[in-house]
């Protein structure tokens, strides 16, 4: 027996050694630290003390630090109860947020609070917008790493070059991008010509196709017009090339079939694409039953037999809790259930079948009914909407903190209700009083005029 408690003693004070060598990597910031802020490279947590999500980023965030030790990154968190005049410095305006900070740059993180997500923000904001690589080992290495990546191959220079590096510019917070000589990229993958852009992602390579998007020029007659000056024909292909480059990485930043929560959903929004949901419900386990598993895989193999067809158009996925699902739908959906969104216009779609019995002929007949406007649209952007739906999320919280601690959830609301309650009768039944005693004292008049 008591070898079995100095066991449990030994780990219990390896946990507590090893949380406390975690914590030390963090740096505890003060308002000094704009003194030095444009010095180095800093990943920085702002967070208040009283923040529930603040306390269990805590644990996350030092795994981050250890993880960034050996790099040129410094991992700091700053209190913004005790110096506000940080949070009014960085314009932040909620908690926890966080910050990579470079020079006079700053860039928000907008994703979920995973060690995985933290460290590869920070990893990416470190480097240049497009890292070069120059050994053909490195790419397995990429590949071994990074599920998905952008490469550019061929000479950095030309406009291909230049759209690409502007794009990497704007997405770096949220992908790896890459420059490779074409010596290098043909001992990994098949090239027709360079220079080329492709993206890796699901151990396939897809290219950019350039020539697909150059038709502004035609389609608007502009070859045809020789009185404009050869340099503006080029400043306008450019920017056509610019912009539809663009695009693509904007379509193609994701994983065919991905898994959609609260942190990367407006960036999933941000492709412009109808996003296709499999509206699942993981355990605490993060396990899903074997019906909604059947129903996903089938949701799956629709975009995967079919991407020529839907790529363009769909953004296919799945969430693991249905309060996401519902907020948008504003309403309880049964489950496992399909909810399509309109990321232009918000509106949402639903079958009109019980999507327990879709088969992939009859979602595929779904999705042409979406893109030929012939099924009924729900949600949208109206202030009506808004509002509902600002209803029906407080109905939700306020029902989810019910099931969780009723006996809290009466104090919380019981204690206002009441004392608003007291307020209002004593304010009435002032009203009533004063009525009461200036009847009594009409009474009292009348009496005296009767006796004289």
């Amino acid at each position: 027996m008591a070898y079995v408690w100095k066991i449990i003693f030994g780990v219990a004070l390896l946990n507590v050694f090893t949380n406390a060598i975690l914590g030390s990597r963090v740096l505890e910031l003060s308002d000094r630290f704009l003194e030095i802020r444009k010095d180095g490279q800093w990943l920085v947590m702002f967070y208040a003390p009283w923040c529930a999500h603040c306390k269990r980023l805590e644990p996350i965030w030092a795994h981050v630090a250890q993880s960034l030790h050996n790099t040129n990154i410094r991992v700091g968190r700053v209190d913004c109860t005790r110096f506000t005049s940080m949070a009014s410095e960085f314009g932040v305006s909620g908690f926890p947020t966080i910050m990579f900070l470079k020079g006079e740059r700053k860039y928000v993180f907008k994703a979920d609070r995973t060690k995985e997500e933290i460290v590869n923000f920070a990893i990416r904001m470190s480097g240049p917008p497009v890292q070069q690589i120059t050994r053909p080992e490195s790419i397995d290495n990429l590949k071994g790493s990074n599920p998905l990546f952008f490469v550019y191959v061929g000479n950095p220079h030309g406009p291909l070059w230049e759209s690409f590096y502007s794009v990497a510019e704007k997405f770096q917070p949220y992908g790896f991008f890459y420059a490779v000589s074409e010596e290098v990229a043909r001992k990994h993958v098949k090239l027709k010509s360079a220079p080329v852009v492709f993206v890796y992602k699901e151990n396939m390579y897809f290219f950019f196709d350039g020539d697909s998007f150059r038709l502004s020029r035609v389609v608007r007659g502009l070859e045809d017009k020789s009185s404009l000056k050869e340099n503006e024909e080029d400043i306008e292909e450019d920017n056509s090339l610019n912009n539809t480059l663009h695009e693509w990485v904007n379509k193609e930043r994701f994983e065919t079939f991905l898994k959609v929560t609260r942190g990367n959903i407006n960036q999933v929004l941000q492709t412009g694409k109808y996003l296709v949901l499999a509206v699942l419900q993981e355990n605490k386990l993060q396990d899903i039953p074997s019906d909604m598993l059947q129903f996903r895989d089938m949701v799956e193999s629709v975009i995967r037999k079919n991407r020529d067809r839907y790529h363009e158009t769909f953004q296919f996925g799945w969430v693991g809790s249905p309060d996401l699902a519902n907020s948008i739908a504003m309403t309880v959906l049964p489950l496992p259930n399909l909810l399509v969104i309109n990321s232009t216009t918000n509106h949402h779609h639903l079958p009109s079948v019980e999507a327990s019995s879709l088969s992939p002929e009859s979602l595929a007949a779904f999705l042409d009914e979406i893109l030929n406007h012939s099924v009924p649209a729900y949600g949208g952007n109206t202030f009506p909407t808004r509002l509902y739906r600002t209803y029906f999320e407080a109905r939700t919280s306020l029902a989810e903190m019910w099931q969780g601690n009723p006996v809290l959830t009466a104090v919380l609301f019981g204690l206002p209700l009441g004392f608003l309650s007291l307020i209002c009768y004593s304010v009435c039944c002032a009203d009533i009083m004063d009525a009461n005693e200036e009847e009594e004292e009409e009474e009292d008049d009348g009496s005296h005029e009767k006796r004289e």
